[in-house]
């Protein structure tokens, strides 16, 4: 539901200490200050940077990416897909290659260090506030802030904007708090985390397991019966199927009810239970990590957004927003991850904060589109798309009246050492009716991420089938699949029951 309340008239900025004030350092939030203080704007940033329970998270302000991290470790992990390969293409590499966790985790801290300080510059720079502390909400323009020594401070502001980002849910269970990690632990654990169980049925669950895989580790996954139902199911149990070739073990339908640690050290050793779906099959392991993926809430719950008259979902900490990123309270907007029934993604929350500045004080009125927005996995196939998923287009508009184009397809590089012909695919999407606009476009397969930036676009100039048609495909390159899809999913799935597939 979209907050309905229209925003209320600007009153004289002298009367506040700050035109702006941005509660959190999510990118979309430096985002919007930045555009803010380019517009003239006084702009305050309230953040901070809430340990895990077992205090071994990132260091460094919430401006410092998630996302960039995790590219980095899915990096690391296709490094070590291409020590396999490199013989095959005449490098003399001597196997097996060890790998340095302490040494990966040291650069991604010292790249921690130096995104940190270049933040802090550039806030300077535009002469922006930034303060690392506790605050909460006193009135519905004032604000208290307490720093690490317990001093504190008053600030007011005529416009306030949640920005809070989010962290991983833990579940209500003995031994997850005390004994359990997260993604956002894993940038910055000091040591190899050994043999992991990863719980979930998220998209951060795959890209955790397919990272500890790539590195060598041996990995299961607790899953729910219908993961990442936000994604495309087709394709998600293609992504299981490649998992589990290369060595995932994946436990489905079971759920985590207890983790006891029977041996300390690092990483130590835990003992798992869990009980299935139907509680009828109980499960017992001993894994070296448990690393939590199971969702993530919005940080909003102890900072005093109630003392402004504004309402909270009590099991996500989101709240309801309207079109122009408003919530119920006029003067008060909420970007990324606060946002009640949005996507959350670093790329969407800073576009978000742009357009809300420009229209709070650039006198524009362009919002923020949260249609056909792209969004990608760093999974060991990566997995990227934008628009509708299957499941999703046939909802809306009829599975008749739906029409898949799609091809398995083999990238060059993968010809040589001969790797699995039939892991990476491409599917589009058709609205029928609609002379075959294109819904939805996903792909998975090597830089999947960068091949589905420009079919956003198109997909926003209401690309045909036609067109893609009449595009001229680079070759040999992953991308030109999508302008040769010519098979449907009606047609496979009628050649498999005739056996001539």
């Amino acid at each position: 539901m979209e907050a309905t309340m229209k925003k209320s008239k600007i009153l004289p900025a002298e009367k506040y200490d700050y035109n702006l004030l941005i509660f959190g350092g999510e990118s979309g939030g430096l985002t919007l200050a930045k555009e803010a203080a380019a517009l003239g704007q006084r702009v305050l940033i309230l953040d901070r940077l809430t340990p895990s329970p077992r205090e071994i998270t990132l260091k460094g302000p919430n401006g410092c990416d998630v996302s960039v991290f995790k590219k980095l470790l899915h990096q690391a992990a296709l490094l070590g897909q291409s020590i396999k390969d490199a013989p095959t293409y005449g490098w003399k590499i001597q196997q097996p290659v060890p790998h340095s966790w302490s040494e990966l985790t040291d650069a991604l801290q010292q790249r921690v260090k130096t995104l940190s300080y270049e933040l802090r510059q550039e806030l300077r720079s535009r002469n922006i506030t930034y303060l690392h502390t506790h605050a909460g909400l006193q009135d519905p323009h004032t604000v208290q802030a307490t720093d690490a020594n317990g001093e504190q401070t008053s600030h007011t502001a005529e416009t306030i904007v949640i920005a809070t980002g989010d962290r991983p849910h833990y579940p209500d269970i003995p031994g997850a708090r005390e004994h359990c990690i997260t993604c956002d632990d894993l940038f910055s654990l000091p040591f190899s985390p050994g043999r992991t169980l990863v719980v979930g049925g998220t998209g951060e669950a795959l890209e955790a397991a397919g990272w500890l895989l790539g590195l060598g580790l041996d990995v299961s996954i607790m899953q729910p019966s219908f993961p990442l139902e936000a994604y495309d199911q087709k394709v998600v149990k293609k992504i299981e199927d490649h998992m589990y070739v290369q060595g995932v073990n994946f436990l489905h339908g079971y759920m985590l009810t207890k983790v006891e640690q029977i041996e300390a050290g690092s990483p130590g050793k835990l003992k798992v239970t869990a009980l299935s779906s139907e509680g009828d099959e109980a499960y017992e392991d001993q894994f070296n990590t448990v690393l939590l993926a199971i969702g993530r809430d919005a940080c909003t719950n102890d900072i005093g957004l109630e003392k402004a008259g504004l309402q909270l979902d009590q099991r996500t900490g989101k709240m309801a927003v309207n079109s122009e990123d408003q919530t119920s309270v006029s003067h008060i907007y909420a970007i990324g991850a606060a946002q009640q029934g949005r996507q959350a993604h670093s790329g969407l929350s800073m576009q978000a904060g742009r357009l809300l500045a420009q229209r709070l004080y650039g006198g524009k009125n362009t919002k923020c589109d949260y249609s056909s927005v792209p969004t990608m996995l760093f999974t060991p196939m990566e997995y990227a798309a934008c628009g509708l998923t299957e499941e999703t287009a046939c909802q809306r508009f009829g599975e008749s009246n739906i029409e898949v184009f799609h091809s398995h397809y083999w990238p060059q590089e993968w010809t040589l050492p001969r790797r699995n012909k039939n892991s990476c695919y491409a599917k589009v999407i058709c609205h029928i009716s609609d002379n075959q606009r294109v819904l939805g476009v996903h792909v998975l397969g090597p830089s999947a991420g960068e091949i589905i930036h420009g079919f956003s676009t198109a997909l926003r100039c209401a690309l045909t089938k036609d067109q893609l048609d009449a595009t001229v495909g680079l070759h040999p390159m992953c991308a030109e699949v999508l302008t040769n899809l010519t098979l449907t999913q009606r047609e496979t799935e009628a050649m498999l029951v005739k056996g001539n597939c």
